[in-house]
């Protein structure tokens, strides 16, 4: 095999995440941002202005063909599943929901370990350190959203 740029192992790592997590969680009905969002609201009840800023940069990202591409459309779709409650402009996670973001969580750390397993813990430090230090040299800012794709 031949010597590949970083550019493509990042690429490729983080397609293969995504696509497992996609596979994943839409097994039990789930899209990627609704689990985002799901996960912002164990946090406590959050406007739906700022579930829409927490979570922009994934929704700049390419979705597959016919997932809504919007916080709102996602949240549509928690609520009438009852693992959201909608009042007013506000948004609290059900108990349905609590319990199905624990199961899916359990579901998103198996991929998480999945991927770092044979990592020596040291070496998956410093991959981590070192892509932060790359992306500051080229501009990024602790606290900035990532650009959208």
């Amino acid at each position: 095999m031949s010597e590949q740029p970083i550019g493509y192992w990042v690429k490729l790592v983080d397609s293969l995440i995504t696509e497992r997590f996609q596979d994943a969680l839409e097994e039990h009905g789930v899209t990627r941002r609704q689990w985002m969002l799901l996960n912002h609201l164990r946090n406590g009840t959050a406007s739906g202005g700022e579930l829409t800023e927490a979570l922009s940069p994934f929704f700049g990202d390419p979705v597959p063909d016919g997932e809504p591409r919007t916080p709102s459309e996602h949240l549509a779709e928690l609520v009438e599943s009852g693992w959201v409650l909608e009042e007013g402009h506000t948004f609290t996670l059900t108990e349905r929901g609590a319990l199905s973001l624990e199961r899916l969580t359990e579901i998103v750390e198996g991929i998480r370990t999945s991927a770092s397993e044979n990592v020596a813990p040291a070496d998956f430090e410093t991959t981590v350190a070192t892509l932060r230090t790359m992306a500051g040299n080229l501009g990024y800012r602790e606290g900035q959203a990532a650009p959208a794709q």
